[in-house]
């Protein structure tokens, strides 16, 4: 199924019956990463999974975007199917978009799983500073512009160049305020073994967060909740 938002295409999905859950993708991914967790909720949840703008089968957007495109695009979304006050459950970019919309909007309850929202400074490799120095220079630009695409992480060399500037925009971008703003009771759900956002992260937004609680999986990576889904599933039942 598709809905028109903000001149895109959105795709997306809905099964069950019962209480909103809305299932919120991480970056690179689309809706078949989070059907595990609305498989297991659909005895007594509605569960609605989009593909955000950019990724699976939904449009790209015209121009890049930000995060908080994202909360007002999953805003105008949930307004066209009628649901609000929904239970949301985001994965690393999906919690961004979560925290961004549940500052904004009423959410009933919040389930974050490896999601960094808090930006942290880090010293700038030799080659990131070289590529800098470079990119100030007018004619050697397009060298920079080259040298970009060869520094950056896998899911920025592996975008187009609107959802690369997007990508930039939302890891920029400090949650740290809108955190503080998030009321609804906010479980965290973090892997030991984390490289993307390490549990250091998580205890940060743990401190932030007005109503929150942090559960770290042993041995799990930045899939936790795949990697243990059963138990994850358990946790979450007794959450909801």
């Amino acid at each position: 199924m598709k809905k028109r938002i903000k001149d895109v295409d959105i795709n997306y999905i809905q099964y069950g019956k019962g209480e909103d859950i809305v299932l919120l993708h991480g970056w690179g991914q689309n809706i078949e990463m989070m059907k595990p967790l609305g498989n297991a909720f659909e005895q007594n949840h509605k569960i609605t999974i989009l593909d955000f703008p950019g990724f699976g089968e939904s449009d790209e957007p015209k121009e890049p975007w930000t995060t908080k495109d994202y909360a007002i695009m999953l805003s105008e979304f949930l307004d066209e199917l009628k649901i609000s006050c929904p239970i949301i459950m985001g994965h690393s970019f999906g919690g961004r978009v979560a925290i961004m919309y549940a500052a904004n909007h009423p959410v009933k309850k919040l389930v974050l799983f490896g999601s960094p929202c808090v930006k942290e400074e880090k010293p700038l490799s030799m080659k990131q500073k070289l590529y800098k120095k470079l990119y100030q220079i007018k004619f050697l630009a397009p060298l920079g512009d080259k040298m970009k695409k060869h520094l950056g992480s896998t899911d920025y060399k592996n975008a187009s160049n609107i959802m690369r500037d997007t990508l930039v925009n939302v890891v920029n971008y400090d949650l740290s305020k809108e955190a503080m703003e998030v009321f609804a009771p906010t479980l965290l759900i973090w892997g030991e073994l984390d490289t993307e956002a390490p549990v250091s992260d998580a205890k940060k937004l743990e401190q932030l967060l007005p109503d929150a609680g942090l559960i770290v999986l042993p041995n799990a990576s930045h899939y936790a909740y795949l990697e243990n889904l059963s138990y994850v599933t358990k946790i979450l039942e007794e959450f909801l």
